[in-house]
């Protein structure tokens, strides 16, 4: 996900400042304005005007306003496909799943409190699921692609798919457990480690890892 600090609510940001440029700096406007006035009622043209510039340079990064939250998502899928190529072909299949994911979920410190808003507003939103299945399904398959490589099949074959569903799940429950640990207890365990312990147990057939 792109990387920059938090500046402050969206409403007190544009004062005497530059319009904004950057994708991330719009992504951060769209997440306080949508925190503070609720996804469903904040519109393109709200965004553009706390940003200080024109729809047109919103939708130059969005094809609409339920790709904001996502962020540089197909992007990112990009950098996972070559994450997947560059590993080594003798690792265990799902091991190298979860190296992928792991590296997809680096998030730089000053990003952490922004990623947690937009998990929690994309799993949240209802107005945003129908989009979440698009882009889920499309995470999805650069998983099954990487399965059905590794094991021989068609990427559209039983076992590359169920890998992918598979994958999809344990890090939808990672992220939703995150989300609760920092509601309910500061700032409570890193994403990373999360989904490092999922995908450990998904290893090992859903049981918790052996103890070395």
């Amino acid at each position: 996900m792109p990387v920059a600090p938090h500046r402050g609510p969206a409403a007190r940001r544009r004062s005497g400042r530059r319009p904004v440029t950057s994708r991330s700096e719009i992504e951060h406007i769209a997440l306080d304005l949508f925190s503070e006035r609720g996804f469903d009622t904040t519109t393109v043209d709200d965004i553009a005007a706390a940003a200080g510039i024109g729809r047109r340079t919103v939708f130059r990064y969005y094809a609409s306003k339920n790709d904001i939250p996502w962020g540089a998502f197909d992007e990112e899928l990009d950098r996972m496909r070559e994450t997947f190529a560059a590993l080594p072909d003798g690792i265990p299949v799902m091991a190298g799943v979860r190296e992928a994911v792991l590296d997809f979920n680096e998030v730089h410190p000053d990003e952490q409190p922004w990623h947690r808003r937009r998990l929690r507003l994309i799993l949240g939103t209802p107005a945003l699921q129908a989009h979440s299945t698009l882009r889920y399904a499309a995470w999805r398959q650069v998983v099954a692609d990487y399965a059905g490589r590794r094991l021989g099949l068609p990427s559209d074959d039983l076992l590359p798919q169920t890998i992918g569903h598979a994958s999809l799940g344990v890090a939808l429950a990672a992220y939703e457990r995150w989300l609760a640990e920092d509601a309910s207890a500061g700032a409570g365990a890193e994403l990373r480690d999360l989904l490092d312990a999922a995908f450990r147990a998904l290893e090992h057939g859903l049981t918790p890892e052996p103890v070395r």
